[in-house]
């Protein structure tokens, strides 16, 4: 008889409906998968005839495209797709002319009244529609008389993030992404602005990329730095349909893992400091600097001009690591997010793009101010009033993004090539990694045809 492991409730006393509460185990079985799905081409083939062209796909944030005329890029696989906001809302198209085939917008994000393609000039508005072919007059009637406009991609947006799906008939987006109604909403993300936008290439299987995200099973031993201040055995995890799962992760106390259990370490007296909490004199032990950081958070976002009102307590310290299937992980504070997106490398198998956005909630009534955690290099501009260009760091670029990414990027190749030996014979994925298989059993609905 298989026994289920215990693991930690956040808060016990969360009612039901809340939707902090523990939600219902859900059994995703023990077998191991065939270890050729991270670096068979045939694989790779397959995931984007079954899974990229299929699912929906988040393709950027709203702040990007909050006026008529903003549009934005996503580019997947040899797909390019534009987003754009014209006067009926959203709208998202296929990133190529009907002429020749040429790519119309080369830019990443930008704001237009039309597109024009770079090639022979013509031009489409933004519902898509072809409005000028230049020396029409050369061109046989029947060759164009069709109009052809741009090919439109399904669209939608849910609380401050913009998906697009390449499907004929993509199941409602909201059913998709499988978090419960008000779950992303209450972190204000459409209120947020991007601060920060990076992209690099690591080389690893683009699953690699999103398992070591999706687990805190590893921070012990990878980011030592981390035991000061995170709760890693203290984890609650949930899994929900469509394979959206989420991992509510403590900060503000040390790991278990620690026999001193009330000592104030360097880490918890910095997080101190950063809520403007003064150590030296900070009457408790670790064990009351969690609640203390959420009790002058709350305050100081009523100085600030900050929301906070749809937040517990607990939302104001911890992370709420949330998955979103197939390839996105947003690390959910109250100030800001951390939106990630792991995506495939368009010829090799054993590479992905790390693409991350910081994004931050204005502040009214102070200068903004990012916490510390947060990594914004020193001086950077992060009043949201202009939006950085994605920085393009390439392999060697994870050594900008902070001690915990770089540590990430240097270990997921020796996982990466690990994995290829003789002597390994599949993943064995405990409790801690049931986030991991949940991830892996709806990627094979979509492989196996059941989506």
């Amino acid at each position: 008889m298989t026994t289920q492991p215990k693991f930690a409730v956040i808060d016990p006393h969360a009612p039901a409906d809340s939707l902090e509460a523990k939600q219902p185990h859900v059994d995703n079985g023990t077998a191991v998968l065939d270890k050729d799905r991270y670096f068979s081409q045939d694989f790779k083939r397959l995931e984007w005839e079954r899974l990229w062209t299929r699912a929906w796909l988040l393709a950027g944030v709203s702040a990007d495209v909050r006026e008529v005329g903003d549009y934005l890029l996503f580019e997947i696989g040899d797909e390019s797709i534009i987003v754009v906001r014209n006067e009926s809302g959203l709208k998202a198209f296929y990133n190529v002319c009907a002429h020749r085939g040429s790519r119309i917008l080369l830019e990443e994000r930008g704001r237009s009244t039309r597109f024009v393609c770079p090639f022979h000039s013509w031009r489409y508005n933004l519902d898509g529609e072809l409005v000028a072919i230049t020396d029409r007059d050369t061109f046989r009637e029947e060759v164009i008389c069709h109009n052809p406009g741009l090919v439109e991609v399904a669209c939608g947006e849910h609380a401050g993030l913009v998906f697009v799906s390449m499907a004929e008939n993509p199941p409602p987006l909201r059913e998709a992404i499988g978090l419960p109604d008000g779950y992303l909403e209450a972190y204000n993300i459409d209120r947020m602005n991007v601060v920060r936008h990076i992209r690099t290439e690591w080389m690893a299987n683009w699953k690699v990329g999103v398992e070591a995200f999706y687990e805190s099973y590893h921070l012990h031993q990878v980011h030592p730095e981390t035991r000061d201040v995170m709760a890693d055995l203290d984890v609650q995890y949930d899994l929900y349909h469509s394979g959206a799962s989420r991992m509510i992760v403590p900060i503000g106390q040390p790991t278990p893992r620690r026999k001193d259990q009330t000592s104030l370490n360097d880490g918890l007296k910095f997080m101190l400091a950063d809520v403007g909490i003064d150590p030296e004199t900070f009457e408790g032990t670790a064990r009351d600097v969690r609640p203390a950081i959420q009790k002058a958070k709350r305050a100081r976002a009523e100085r600030r001009g900050q929301d906070f009102t749809a937040l517990t307590d607990n939302q104001l310290t911890d992370s709420w690591a949330t998955g979103l299937f197939p390839n996105v992980q947003i690390g959910c504070h109250p100030e800001g997010v951390f939106v990630m997106r792991f995506l495939p490398h368009p010829t090799d198998p054993e590479r992905f793009y790390y693409d991350t956005m910081t994004m931050l909630l204005p502040v009214e009534a102070a200068k903004p101010e990012a916490p510390a955690w947060m990594g914004i290099p020193e001086g950077m501009d992060i009043s949201g009033k202009t939006r950085p260009q994605c920085e393009h760091l390439g392999l060697q670029g994870a050594k900008s993004l902070g001690q915990v990414l770089e540590q990430d990027s240097e270990l997921l190749p020796i996982v990466q090539a690990g994995m290829r030996s003789r002597a390994f014979k599949g993943q064995l994925w405990g409790e801690q990694e049931q986030r991991l298989r949940h991830f892996h059993a709806e990627l094979d609905r979509y492989l196996n045809g059941e989506k």
